[in-house]
């Protein structure tokens, strides 16, 4: 049987992630209230933002930043701006 969250990036109930991904309180706290969906929508900024910024995940400035522009993502509902990306119009 699935795990069930209410998602706090969603606002809505919906499967919650099978273990904690991201170490820490932090880690705890999404474990707790993101679901897997918010978390796959997160994962791909995640990935435009390390491509396009050049981040360095043995950098520790660089995986702050990370982690401040994920909270910001998933608790605060602050979208991740990335320099010269433009969504694709509907």
């Amino acid at each position: 049987m699935a795990r069930t969250v209410f998602c706090q990036k969603l606002q809505k109930e919906a499967d919650g992630l099978d273990f904690q991904l991201y170490p820490g309180d932090v880690g705890e706290r999404i474990f707790n209230n993101i679901s897997k969906e918010a978390w796959a929508q997160w994962q791909h900024k995640q990935t435009m933002l390390i491509n396009e910024k050049h981040l360095n995940m043995m950098d520790p400035e660089h995986r702050g930043f990370l982690e401040e522009q994920m909270v910001g993502f998933l608790f605060e509902n602050k979208d991740v701006e990335i320099e010269g990306y433009k969504p694709v119009e509907k």
